[in-house]
Formats: structure tokens, sequence, C-alpha cells
């Protein structure tokens, strides 16, 4: 009974069959957790309630939502449907951040949900394994989040 127990327990973890695959899968949400860890790091700094763990956090699961069915062997048709469920989804959550004021002109927290949908994108091109897209989306985000000026507070 007890071998059957580990039999079982071994055909449970093996989805991951070989070095390449654990590896693969390591690295894609290594580079997620790490980009959406530099735009989290940004808006922590700057006081934001969505911060560091929050953006690794969204970057990690985006990945993690597209691997899964791909190891799966999902076709383009599932994975298109993956997507706009993912994309729909974050799209929520970041509408979760907008706060708007008693005035016409006072709304705060468009640039965080923007910046939560754009990590939710890096985190699903790092988990399709194309990390180089992911890191130039990064680098542009970190740009426009950390040099351009934000808006002007009404007094």
């Amino acid at each position: 009974m007890g071998e059957q127990i580990w039999a079982t327990i071994r055909e449970e973890l093996s989805d991951l069959r070989d070095a390449a695959g654990f590896t693969r899968v390591l690295v894609r949400l290594l580079i997620a957790a790490i980009l959406g860890g530099v735009l989290g790091y940004e808006r922590e700094h700057k006081g934001k309630a969505a911060g560091l763990r929050t953006h690794m956090l969204v970057a990690m699961g985006a990945a993690l939502f597209v691997m899964v069915p791909e190891q799966a062997g999902a076709t383009d048709a599932d994975m298109s449907r993956v997507l706009q469920g993912l994309i729909t989804g974050i799209g929520f959550l970041g509408a979760g951040s907008i706060v708007k004021g008693v005035s016409e002109n006072s709304v705060r927290g468009l640039t965080t949900a923007a910046g939560i949908w754009l990590t939710a994108a890096i985190g699903m091109a790092a988990g399709m394994g194309r990390e180089l897209t992911a890191i130039i989306s990064t680098a542009l985000a970190w740009v426009v989040l950390s040099v351009l000026p934000g808006p002007t507070q009404p007094k």
C-alpha cells in the first residue's frame, strides 16, 4: 500500500517531467515576478496603494494563467479565450483601484489601474516565453512612470 501511495504522489507531481521543463517554468515565473516587482517598487516608492507585492503577484498570476494551458496542450483558439478572460479579469481588478472624488475633475488611481493592466500583460508575455518582449515593455513602462511628470493636482 505504501508503494502505491508513493507512486500516486510521483504521478501527481509529474507535470514537469524533466529539468528543461522545470527550468522553463522557473525562469518564466521568476522573470514575471522580477519585472512586476520593478513596476511595483516604483509605485510603492511613490506611496501608491498597489505596490511591490501586488504587481509581483499580478505578473506571476498572469504568467501562470498562460503557462498551464500551454502545458496542457491548449489550441490557439483555447489560448485566445484564456487571454480574453485574463484581460477582462485584470480590467476588473484595475477598476477597483479607481476612485472618483467629489469634484468632476477629481479621479484617482487611473495610473495604478493602467499599471496593473500592463503588469498583467508583461506577465503574460513572460509566461508565453516572450521574455525579451516583457523586459522591453517593463523598461518602457518604468520610463513612463518614473520620468514623465504626473498630472498637477487642482488646488
